[in-house]
């Protein structure tokens, strides 16, 4: 089962079910630490390590219809109501989730991201974490310095050691599958059918060009009750650029 770490102490009922945040790729938990205190003022917030991220288990597949069993899996294992939010690699697994199993969340919010399969990869990022020299890392910065090096964004210099694992020089990745699964990470499964008519927010970045007006109709026809909105000034990892801005609308729409 995914591991995964709880925020506050509101029992979790029909009208306020705890919220279940899911990382994107190269992510884990920990990158959602702070909203997800800050949100658990009046809710219980659950935070997961994806599979072959943090410290869940190892597995070959990065397919979306495992990601959204292994989340199935959980629910039924918290057996709680629950509001998903996921972000990216998150995002398309939470909507699989929701598309085949409805009956297990309330409310939805997909952060940057739409059902479709896009064309771009994420394999400069692998590459620039195999680069790094683990014997000579001795605290967080000392990565991230490296990575500088390699031209990555300073935001995501943070956002990529927080799955570092300092004493143990290595990364809590497993980026061989990570990949080896990258078609599959950034495509959309052809065969998920049916709809999700809960409340969902598409939440994007302003200068983010993940969700863009070709992808409403798709969209609605998956989601029929989807609404959209965007933090201006963000991008991709909008929630890491605008955390309060984030934080406030994840709130509004959790609470509305």
């Amino acid at each position: 089962m995914l591991s995964y770490s709880e925020f506050g102490d509101i029992p979790a009922t029909a009208d306020t079910p705890a919220l279940i945040i899911v990382h994107g790729l190269y992510g884990s938990g920990r990158n959602w630490g702070v909203i997800a205190k800050r949100l658990s003022d009046s809710r219980r917030v659950i935070t997961v390590d994806m599979r072959n991220h943090g410290t869940s288990p190892r597995m070959p597949s990065q397919s979306y219809p495992d990601m959204a069993q292994d989340l199935a899996d959980l629910i039924t294992h918290l057996n709680i109501p629950v509001d998903v939010c996921g972000h990216s690699m998150g995002g398309k697994a939470a909507m699989v989730l929701a598309l085949t199993h409805p009956q297990l969340l309330r409310r939805l919010i997909i952060a940057d991201i739409a059902p479709t399969a896009y064309g771009h990869t994420q394999q400069m990022y692998i590459d620039a974490m195999r680069k790094v020299d683990l014997s000579a890392i001795t605290r967080r910065s000392d990565a991230e310095t490296q990575l500088a090096e390699q031209g990555v964004d300073r935001a995501l210099q943070s956002f990529f050691t927080q799955s570092l694992d300092v004493p143990g020089k290595a990364w809590r990745l497993n980026l061989d599958v990570l990949e080896a699964e990258m078609p599959k990470i950034i495509g959309w499964p052809t065969d998920i059918s049916g709809h999700f008519d809960g409340p969902t927010l598409f939440l994007s970045g302003g200068a983010s060009d993940y969700v863009r007006p070709e992808h409403r109709p798709t969209i609605k026809a998956l989601f029929p009750a989807a609404r959209f909105a965007k933090l201006p000034g963000a991008g991709h990892w909008l929630h890491a650029e605008k955390p309060r801005e984030f934080e406030a609308a994840a709130r509004i729409f959790l609470d509305a």
